[in-house]
């Protein structure tokens, strides 16, 4: 009988543990980018060298360009002028150098870390010390700090810290796909990581904080404003319709 009281009781807390992720998981918005069939692009500055600001503009952009915007969250720190924070690549070319320097801010609260995808459509998430420029870098984004480091909750987090704000990030999934994530509520670094933790990332960044915004129509989350400096925004995949060849005798 006690044998069986003990099962109960393991059973139960079991069953309050999943609810509680599940009801932790409410608090966020999310959306799950699969490479194969969706394009993860980093915006900063328009054709005539605008800078885009808002995910409002952005879905502008987009569709002036025939394409579909499916999400979009701010993609990293700003200087007061706007300009990225630290390692931004776009479209192959460096348009900011990576910041290795030591200093004061969530940025520096090392290890921090940077987003890249490669020419191939491969994301990765890289400690800083650890990522290796190659010219096949289509697009990077560096911030900090690291949430998720090798699948461990950055050390310096506290659990129950009451350091909480709104705050969004990335994370790559165990198939390679790229997990956005902004908070609806104030969230502890944490709490924030172990999210991201949960759902089984083994390396996770944290974006930005209170000046977070995310577009999200599949979720009913349109935020349209901001100003910011780096976007991250997923489109639909276009595919081109290719005519064959037809056989010709001369």
């Amino acid at each position: 009988m006690k044998k069986l009281w003990l099962l109960v009781a393991f059973v139960a807390l079991g069953s309050l543990a999943v609810m509680g992720y599940e009801d932790a998981a409410n608090d966020y918005i999310s959306y799950t980018a699969n490479l194969s069939q969706e394009k993860v692009i980093l915006y900063y500055k328009d054709a005539g060298g605008k800078r885009i600001k808002s995910l409002g503009n952005l879905k502008k952009h987009v569709e002036a360009s025939g394409q579909t915007l499916l999400f979009a969250m701010n993609g990293g720190m700003y200087s007061p002028k706007r300009e990225p924070v630290g390692l931004y690549i776009e479209d192959f070319k460096t348009l900011s150098p990576a910041d290795t320097a030591s200093g004061k801010g969530n940025f520096y609260l090392k290890p921090n870390g940077i987003f890249y995808i490669d020419g191939k459509g491969k994301a990765g998430i890289s400690k800083t010390e650890d990522f290796k420029p190659a010219n096949n870098i289509k697009y990077a984004t560096q911030s900090g700090p690291m949430l998720v480091i090798n699948g461990a909750i950055h050390p310096a987090f506290k659990e129950g810290s009451d350091n909480v704000n709104i705050r969004n990030g990335v994370g790559i999934l165990p198939d390679g796909s790229i997990l956005l994530c902004m908070s609806k509520e104030k969230v502890n670094f944490y709490d924030f990581a172990q999210y991201f933790k949960n759902k089984g990332c083994k390396n996770a960044l944290y974006l930005d904080g209170y000046v977070s915004r995310t577009y999200a129509p599949s979720e009913k989350w349109e935020q349209t404003d901001g100003n910011f400096g780096v976007i991250i925004g997923v489109i639909k995949h276009r595919y081109e319709m290719v005519t064959p060849l037809t056989a010709c005798t001369l």
